[in-house]
């Protein structure tokens, strides 16, 4: 389905005028929705392909996968960096994939013993099947509806942030690349930053690479450079980049951190003509 950011009533309804034509819906991308046995609940995907003149439509892309990526969350602005950084020669082309939340806050958690954590929302600690629903679900279905090469990356900022560094650690074979943006490394008393290296240094890493920007937030600042530092002394199958923006918020953070990721990781593999 054709990812539309008008509906097709409102636009068949509006003119504006003499010599104006009526408006159409505006087409960036494609939404589809997944009935997921392992959440027991219908997702909804939205998905972008840039269309950069130097993206031949045939060609296989890599994956680039959001949680909060909903068409009211951070799937447009994801997806215009895309675009203008392919456009521009800024990156190597990537398909956006952005997953749609429903109970955000209990898929982005693992387990706490602390109770004000739970008080976060009915429902927290289900990293572990949200991680099996990309894995054994939506993986392979935009393997089978897309033209994909065999490398992945997952973006995520806050409690998802907090998702993508506990999916390194626990499951560093899922993706390439984790890009955690101001990660809510606070939960469970800090527990995941604390076990990092003991977590990594039981899995094969070799080839993984880690991007983790902060605000200026500072407990979450601090934890940021603390794991950063760790896993980059620890664990030299991951290539870490650790980038503080202390002029930014954890309101703002996502954008700019976001674009320094792309262009970092992913530079394009020939000159910008």
């Amino acid at each position: 389905m054709a990812l539309i950011l008008a509906s097709a009533v409102q636009a068949s309804e509006r003119n504006s005028g003499a010599g104006a034509s009526a408006a159409t819906p505006l087409v960036i991308g494609e939404t589809f929705t997944l009935d997921s046995t392992v959440l027991g609940e219908t997702r909804r995907m939205t998905v972008y392909r840039p269309s950069a003149w130097n993206v031949p439509a045939s060609d296989p892309l890599p994956v680039l996968y959001m949680p909060d990526g909903g068409i009211g969350e951070d799937f447009l602005h994801v997806a215009g960096l895309v675009q203008v950084l392919v456009g521009n020669g800024g990156m190597r082309p990537f398909l956006l994939v952005g997953i749609e939340n429903t109970e955000r806050r209990r898929d982005m958690t693992g387990p706490t013993d602390v109770p004000e954590d739970r008080k976060i929302a009915p429902r927290v600690g289900g990293s572990a099947a949200f991680r099996q629903f990309l894995r054994t679900e939506l993986m392979p279905q935009v393997r089978q509806r897309y033209a994909t090469t065999g490398e992945s990356a997952v973006i995520g900022e806050s409690l998802a942030g907090l998702f993508v560094v506990e999916t390194l650690l626990r499951e560093p074979d899922m993706f390439d690349t984790y890009i955690a943006l101001d990660p809510s490394l606070w939960w469970n008393r800090g527990q995941l930053a604390n076990d990092a290296v003991a977590l990594l240094t039981a899995h094969a890493t070799q080839g993984r690479q880690l991007f983790v920007a902060s605000s200026n937030e500072p407990d979450i600042a601090r934890a940021s450079a603390r794991l950063s530092a760790q896993v980059s002394a620890n664990v030299p199958g991951v290539r870490v980049h650790y980038v503080p923006m202390p002029a930014e918020t954890h309101q703002t953070l996502y954008h700019p951190a976001a674009l320094q990721a792309l262009r970092t990781l992913f530079p394009p593999t020939t000159p910008a003509p």
